[in-house]
């Protein structure tokens, strides 16, 4: 296994932006193995005897973010007074800001309709290269979809079992994609690691799932999950296709662009490998931006969520990318 640190344009000021995870109830932080950090309450017995109560009561929310510059490499460098982060057009402070490489936890959803055919040889190979750059605290697991979908291997942390599993794959029958990322994101919830990541290679034409588009992305919008996509389009023009094909490049890029993620389109088949690739250096060139909101309120509601970077010198115009938003706590 090897690390995928490497395909970026270091300046001494930079960016990058991408995923948002909120953490709920007394939380205050994270422990060194990335589980949440909780603020007991104390005893009856043990209060001080002033007769006043004590409690923690707040939400820390983290947003992973990618930047890049106008040639597409990652911006590194930077620090935390380069960014600003803004919820509902009040600006934040940001109270933890890293920019290290951490453990992932992936969810590879993989379309075997008979829509990929001839596709499909090629991204069994996408796959190949993408699990290639996983390191040792990595884990992943593998759903598979046609008419309907499956889990086929569940977190692992050696590759060798996904790597078969897609060695038998038959492409046949129709698209339950939507499907298959609700049982992603189900099986997500069993993650060890605090950073999560779907990624999806599918030509995006759902045709045979039980969710609708709606459901899937109103899902996502409240998961700490950031959806990729390596979208296995046809170069040409409509003419032919399915209309479920004529809009799976769309749907793929609205449900990525909720997380923070990215949808990849391969102009040429031969371009999936290298797709798998910079999906792969993306997740490991993030920045950590951590904040307390100052709306504290437990409604439930949706927070939209902004960063904006300092343009840094000598660097061409740089983009971030980042989760769009998050649903407040209720209790």
């Amino acid at each position: 296994m090897q690390s995928t640190k490497q395909p970026c344009h270091s300046a001494g000021r930079a960016s990058i932006f991408a995923l948002c995870l909120l953490l709920p109830g007394s939380i205050v932080g994270q422990n060194a193995g990335g589980k949440p950090s909780q603020a007991a309450n104390l005893p009856q017995d043990s209060q001080p005897a002033t007769g006043l109560n004590l409690r923690v009561d707040t939400t820390l929310v983290l947003i992973p973010v990618a930047v890049t510059d106008s040639l597409n490499r990652f911006v590194l460098g930077l620090q935390k007074e380069d960014f600003h982060l803004i919820e509902d057009k009040v600006e934040q402070n940001v109270a933890h800001f890293s920019g290290e490489d951490v453990p992932l936890s992936v969810g590879l959803v993989f379309d075997e309709s008979g829509s990929m055919d001839y596709k499909l040889r090629t991204s069994q190979a996408a796959v190949s290269q993408f699990l290639k750059t996983m390191n040792a605290d990595d884990e992943a697991f593998l759903v598979e979809f046609n008419d309907s979908a499956s889990l086929s291997v569940g977190f692992t942390s050696g590759t060798a079992e996904i790597e078969t599993a897609l060695k038998k794959a038959k492409p046949g029958g129709l698209t339950a994609m939507l499907d298959a990322i609700h049982l992603a994101l189900r099986e997500m919830k069993k993650a060890r690691n605090s950073r999560k990541a779907i990624v999806i290679i599918s030509d995006g034409g759902d045709n045979h799932s039980q969710y609708t588009a709606a459901e899937i992305e109103s899902l996502v919008r409240e998961a700490d999950v950031q959806i990729y996509a390596m979208g296995v389009f046809e170069p040409s023009l409509p003419i032919g296709l399915s209309t479920e094909e004529v809009s799976g490049p769309k749907l793929l890029s609205e449900i990525a662009t909720q997380t923070g993620g990215r949808a990849f389109a391969a102009a040429l088949m031969s371009d999936l490998p290298s797709v798998a690739a910079r999906i792969a250096v993306e997740l490991r060139n993030q920045y950590v931006l951590g904040y307390y909101p100052k709306n504290q309120t437990r409604d439930g509601k949706y927070r939209h969520v902004e960063v904006k970077v300092q343009q840094p010198p000598g660097v061409s115009t740089v983009k971030a990318h980042w989760r769009l938003g998050y649903y407040a706590p209720t209790q």
